[in-house]
């Protein structure tokens, strides 16, 4: 639910919801700007809904569950078999449409196409994973097992960084087990949202139980409150994952909403160099640093800052910085101008607060795109724990290096982080690894790995700060959340059972 300024329609490409199996212009005249990051210009306009047009999403998924919970499960598999060709298909116009919005590479939008192909595949398999328990004679002639069954209309709000992959994580394995989605996708990039919706509907997907509304804090409000919305999946900053989780249990939902991060990578005095400059650069300046598994943080222990300041600075200043769609780029631009100004600000604030900053990234200019939303790889040392670029999530390319004497040290320092969403530890020992793992008060843990994501067959979430709610992401938790279990004991008529009896069951 990211802030966005509302203003009435331009004679633009319309940017449209999806309510019932047909694009709708809604009730609203109010649409946000939608932009190309790279030229800073206006590309398209998308509609914002009214509390109105989300009753009508509801409602139409509402009606279209009374029949999606009783089909087969070999028709809801058939379905997302045949999504999942369509989008391996069609990823490259995926990652294009992506890109133009976001700004992210072309590499790096089709990588985010194919983990959330991964989470299609898993879907793929739905009718293995509703299967239930059973025991057979828990008592004479009674027999006990479980069933898995959907809870109805189910939500995602889904942010800006991961336009594609984020709500791939949730509606896949929610509509195979059963549910119908309401998707309200980030206004910033909302394209892909619209392109999933048509393969979907292409892929044999009843009318009604995939639907997308835009839109802002009025259409998100009408989500999480509506007494039709079993459940409401988020992933956003922590304070509106907080937010969601309060307002959405509150009125009854179930609900998981993941938040931010400040994730950390300790570097011991035995690791590969190499090796951890390399990966500090990967995973603190790809995607422009606008990932919530960025390492934003990274703590040398003993002699090893030196040696990983002067490689990550050696490798940074050869990184190609430009349009997402040029072939070679390597970084493109940040998503927003109101954005790149919060991390100039950012910037500002570290060397203002004394951090030593090693490489600047203010001043890039990118020849032909001088209006992009352009900002270069940045690079802080000695930063301390009290610097606003240590305690606040960026979510840009900027990288700080904290020093620590002693292992014990570092742990702590990441321990009493109010953030817990992944980590990393890179080192040769393997009893230091395994004491991180150990230790560690994070959710997903690297070890010589700098972004831990985990695959579709297991489930993605932190702890602490990170996550609101009870269950992770995709994989078995997602089937475990988007389904309710049901335990069944049947007996039936046997005449030596016959007659009252009132006291409480012994099973015997």
């Amino acid at each position: 639910m990211e802030a966005s300024t509302a203003s009435t329609f331009s004679p633009m490409r319309q940017i449209q919801h999806w309510i019932g199996g047909a694009s709708s212009g809604g009730t609203s005249s109010r649409g946000g700007a939608v932009y190309n990051p790279a030229t800073g210009r206006q590309t398209g306009e998308v509609a914002f809904a009214t509390s109105a047009d989300v009753d009508a999403a509801v409602e139409a998924a509402k009606s279209a569950f009374e029949s999606w919970r009783h089909s087969a499960l070999t028709q809801r598999q058939n379905v997302m078999f045949s999504f999942r060709e369509m989008v391996s298909a069609r990823r490259r116009e995926l990652a294009e449409t992506l890109t133009a919005e976001h700004g992210k590479t072309i590499d790096d939008a089709l990588g985010e196409v194919q983990r959330g192909l991964e989470v299609i595949e898993f879907a793929c398999n739905i009718a293995h994973l509703l299967k239930g328990d059973y025991s057979e004679q828990v008592s004479t002639g009674v027999d006990t097992y479980t069933i898995r069954q959907p809870l109805g209309v189910v939500a995602g709000i889904t942010p800006f960084n991961f336009p594609t992959m984020v709500p791939m994580w949730m509606y896949p394995i929610a509509i195979a087990c059963g549910n119908t989605f309401v998707l309200k996708p980030s206004e910033k990039d909302p394209s892909t949202s619209q392109l999933v919706a048509e393969m979907l509907a292409e892929s044999g997907l009843p009318e009604g139980v995939f639907n997308v509304v835009h839109g802002d804090k009025e259409a998100v409000d009408a989500l999480i409150t509506h007494p039709d919305v079993a459940a409401v999946s988020f992933v956003g900053s922590t304070p509106i994952a907080r937010y969601i989780y309060e307002t959405g249990t509150q009125h009854g939902k179930r609900v998981q909403a993941l938040g931010g991060a400040k994730n950390h990578m300790i570097v011991l005095p035995d690791a590969d160099i190499e090796l951890a400059a390399d990966a500090a650069v990967s995973a603190g300046y790809g995607s422009a640093g606008e990932r919530c598994m960025a390492i934003s943080a990274v703590v040398a222990v003993g002699d090893a800052g030196d040696r990983l300041i002067e490689g990550v600075q050696a490798r940074i200043e050869k990184l190609e910085v430009g349009p997402g769609d040029r072939p070679g780029v390597e970084m493109g631009p940040l998503v927003t101008s109101d954005h790149l100004e919060r991390v100039r600000g950012y910037v500002d604030s570290g060397e203002k607060q004394g951090a030593l900053l090693v490489a600047d990234g203010r001043d890039l200019v990118v020849e032909g795109h001088e209006d992009g939303y352009f900002l270069g790889p940045t690079l802080f040392d000695n930063v301390i724990t009290d610097m606003s670029i240590y305690t606040d999530e960026i979510f840009g390319p900027v990288l700080s290096t904290v020093r620590m004497d002693h292992y014990e040290e570092a742990i702590r320092l990441i321990n009493e982080n109010p953030y817990g969403n992944g980590t990393a530890v890179f080192t040769n020992d393997g009893g230091a690894a395994r004491k991180f793992q150990n230790e560690i008060q994070v959710g997903m843990v690297g070890i010589n790995v700098p972004i831990p994501v985990p695959l579709s067959f297991y489930s993605f979430g932190g702890w602490k700060d990170s996550i609101f709610g009870s269950h992770a992401i995709y994989g078995p938790e997602g089937v475990h959340f988007y389904t309710r279990q049901k335990v069944v004991i049947s007996r039936w008529a046997d005449p030596l059972h016959r007659g009252v009896d009132l006291g409480f069951p012994t099973h015997g």
